[in-house]
């Protein structure tokens, strides 16, 4: 949900990185069609095995949110980097993963026809997709022709309410992230003078951001709160949010939530500087935008006090190699979407060790049953019986004299709440 600037970096996105990748660019002949549990395994020379193992990737790389689109796919890029240097899935004779990119395009049907491609061309197994809408058409694809889909961004809850059995989520479902808002709020409420009795809802108006609303709306008025008013937008074409924050200040709102992604994210903060309503906090759940290191470059110290719940980078060896990493490979901070990404392929990875098999349907059982250490915030990955990661735990992070740290909960807090939060003060 984050929004990169570069050209450069979305330029290596879309590419074919020959230096990652050992079978990006061409189609070839691969085995596994476009359904039942075939494997996906492709003949070629990587110096060990022979064999390179196809992750197909539906990530946005063209249109509004390719930004986005470019470090979620430089995530996967680099997580195949780590598999590949640690000497590929043992277990398979040291065979190399190598990447099959798909473009949505940040749409639904082009995801799902990008989808039936990777499927086709012998991906063992897929990675998406940043939108929910485009997520919902491929856990469908993914699911008739029995190949696994890790969903690295896609937090809409219906979209494993379907009794799917080869889609997972690595990121938290949207209600977590809701009701962890919801919680969080209460916390920083408790000794709050004045509390906040009335907090608005900004939010873009798919399924990720109405089903946010609707979720953090009823667990905020069980403690009293109400919410409103409730005003929605597109994000795709939206240019300037300031008519809508300026109904927020006729509201008299003393906070607003806000579910979006990072262009317009950053809107919001452009228009809240401007128009000045008086608010307590801004509360992203999450939002695209608010805790990231780009975000407060990009708008100044009208980044100041931000709260946004969303998952962090962890604190571990690893995850601190992978942002070094992702720096001097693509010369840009990395978000935390990418190492999300990374952590997906962790799961697929693992899934294959376990498996000892290229096939759809064995990795699909294998990947249910695995357990992987991400390198984001949370405990150890795995999965319910709908597909849910039960290790994923939003976190609640604030920009902090212009740099994003985490407040709540308290286990993972590397600084204390500013609360109220004045927006830009």
């Amino acid at each position: 949900m984050r929004m990169a600037k570069s050209n450069a970096v979305l330029g290596v996105a879309a590419g074919c990185a020959a230096t990652l990748v050992l079978a990006a660019c061409g189609s070839g002949t691969t085995s596994g069609g476009g359904g039942g549990g075939g494997g996906g395994a492709t003949g070629g020379s990587d110096g060990g095995s022979g064999k390179t193992i196809k992750i197909g990737t539906l990530h946005p790389l063209t249109g509004t949110f390719a930004g986005d689109g470019a470090q979620l796919e430089n995530g996967v890029k680099l997580g195949i980097k780590a598999v590949n240097d640690a000497g590929g899935i043992k277990s398979l004779g040291g065979a190399k993963l190598a990447l099959d990119p798909g473009d949505t395009k940040g749409t639904p049907e082009t995801g799902q026809s990008e989808a039936q491609r990777l499927v086709q061309d012998g991906a063992v197994a897929l990675v998406g997709t940043y939108q929910s809408a485009v997520a919902q058409n491929i856990a469908a694809v993914a699911e008739r022709n029995k190949t696994p889909f890790l969903m690295d961004v896609a937090s809409d809850n219906e979209i494993l309410q379907h009794g799917y059995k080869y889609s997972f989520r690595v990121q938290p479902k949207a209600s977590l992230f809701a009701e962890q808002a919801a919680k969080y709020l209460q916390t920083l409420n408790a000794s709050a003078s004045p509390k906040i009795t009335k907090i608005a809802y900004l939010h873009e108006s798919s399924n990720f951001g109405t089903g946010n609303y609707k979720i953090f709306k009823q667990a905020v008025e069980r403690a009293g709160v109400s919410v409103s008013p409730e005003i929605g937008y597109d994000a795709a074409s939206v240019s300037d949010l300031t008519t809508q924050v300026t109904q927020i200040k006729a509201s008299g709102a003393q906070a607003v939530a806000v579910s979006g992604y990072y262009n317009d994210g950053v809107l919001a903060a452009k228009a809240i500087a401007a128009v000045q309503p008086k608010l307590q906090a801004v509360l992203g759940v999450a939002d695209g935008a608010f805790d990231q290191a780009q975000f407060v470059a990009d708008v100044g110290s009208r980044a100041e006090n931000y709260f946004d719940v969303n998952y962090a980078l962890g604190k571990s060896a690893e995850a601190t190699k992978l942002a070094t990493d992702y720096r001097s490979t693509y010369g840009a901070a990395m978000r935390t979407e990418a190492a999300i990404a990374y952590d997906a392929v962790k799961v697929i990875a693992a899934g294959l060790e376990g498996a000892k098999s290229t096939d759809r349907t064995k990795l699909r059982d294998a990947i249910a049953a695995s357990k992987v250490t991400p390198v984001v915030s949370g405990s150890t990955i795995s999965f319910d019986a709908a597909g849910e990661n039960t290790g994923a735990l939003p976190v609640l992070e604030q920009v902090q004299k212009g740099k994003v740290v985490t407040v709540l909960p308290a286990k993972d807090a590397t600084a204390e709440p500013i609360f109220p939060a004045v927006p830009g003060k």
